[in-house]
């Protein structure tokens, strides 16, 4: 089992690895939409860029792994508001393209630092 950092984990607080990656699979940590070379801040923009952020974060975390998106097996998206699904949908599968892993989707309330989405993912190495 090997724990993957990034430049920006090691001042995370919280007790997690970004990735871990155990035999063929990775696993990524939730990737919230925090542009992480700026700080801990989210982007103006509302859901759209916020998750096109959450996306390109799981991206730089993968290529790091020796993974790709294409790569993924399933992901799983946390949202705050159900309202938001229909809008998530579009950009995921603008990230995607023709690839399309499995996919949970779940509503919850409150996401960290006010987020209005998480993701996480399990990809292939």
């Amino acid at each position: 089992m090997k724990m993957v950092s990034t430049p920006y984990s090691l001042q995370s607080k919280g007790h997690y690895s970004p990735a871990v990656i155990h035999g063929d699979l990775v696993y990524v940590s939730g990737q919230l939409p925090i542009n992480y070379a700026v700080g801990e801040t989210l982007p103006a923009g509302g859901i759209e860029e916020q998750t096109r952020v959450a996306l390109k974060n799981l991206d730089d975390i993968l290529k790091q792994c020796g993974s790709y998106k294409q790569q993924v097996l399933k992901t799983t998206v946390y949202i705050s508001d159900i309202t938001y699904w229909s809008a998530v949908n579009e950009i995921y599968r603008e990230f995607f393209g023709d690839h399309k892993p499995s996919r949970t989707i779940v509503p919850t309330n409150t996401l960290h630092f006010g987020a209005l989405i998480e993701i996480d993912a399990i990809a292939a190495c």
